[in-house]
C-alpha cells in the first residue's frame, strides 16, 4: 500500500479534530475531484512501520477524535484488506477514537466486507459534479451519504450518521 500524506489536526474531514491518511489510488476518477494526484495506485510513498507510528503518535493525543481514511479511495479494492487492518488495529489501540472512511463504492458494495466492522463512519458514493453543493457537510455532491457503520451492521438497513440535507 502507498499513501500521499498524513495530516494533524484536520477538521475537515470527519468529526472533531482528526489524522487524515491520505492513501493512492482510486479507481473512480471522479470528474474534478479534489485530489486527481492520489489516483495512481503507484503513487506517494510506500506505507511503512514509521509512517504507522506517525500516525499512532498523532492518536495518542488526548485531543484527536481519531482517523479519517481518504484518498485516493481507501476501499480501493488492491488495499482494501490493508485498510480493514490497519483499522482494526487502530481500534485495539485506541477504542475510544473513530475510524472514519471516504469512499467512492457504495455501501452495497462494502457492506460484506468482515473488515467494515471497524469502520465507525463511511461516507460512500462517487463525487459527482452535477450535483455538487457547497453548504453539505463533509460531502461534495448531494449523492454521498454518511453512514453510521455499526447502526447500520446491527440493524441491516443504511442508517445516516448525520443527514445532509441539513445544511451547516
Amino acid at each position: 500500500m502507498r499513501y500521499h500524506d498524513i495530516t494533524k489536526d484536520d477538521m475537515l474531514n470527519g468529526d472533531g479534530l482528526r489524522v487524515v491518511f491520505w492513501v493512492a489510488g482510486c479507481t473512480h476518477r471522479c470528474h474534478n475531484c479534489q485530489n486527481p494526484v492520489t489516483w495512481d495506485i503507484d503513487g506517494g510513498l510506500p506505507f511503512d512501520d514509521a509512517a504507522k507510528e506517525e500516525i499512532f503518535t498523532e492518536l495518542r493525543k488526548d485531543y484527536i477524535s481519531g482517523i479519517t481514511l481518504s484518498g485516493g479511495d481507501p476501499m480501493h479494492p488492491h488495499h482494501r484488506a490493508e485498510m480493514f487492518d490497519l483499522a482494526k488495529e487502530i481500534k485495539e489501540k485506541f477504542p475510544t477514537k473513530t475510524v472514519w472512511s471516504y469512499t467512492g463504492f457504495l455501501w452495497e458494495e462494502l457492506k460484506d466486507e468482515a473488515g467494515m466492522k471497524y469502520i465507525d463512519v463511511l461516507i460512500d458514493g462517487e463525487f459527482k459534479e452535477e450535483l455538487l453543493d457547497t453548504k453539505l457537510h463533509w460531502v461534495g455532491s448531494s449523492n454521498q451519504r454518511i453512514i453510521d457503520v455499526q447502526k447500520t451492521l446491527a440493524s441491516g438497513k443504511v442508517c445516516l450518521w448525520e443527514d445532509i440535507t441539513a445544511t451547516v
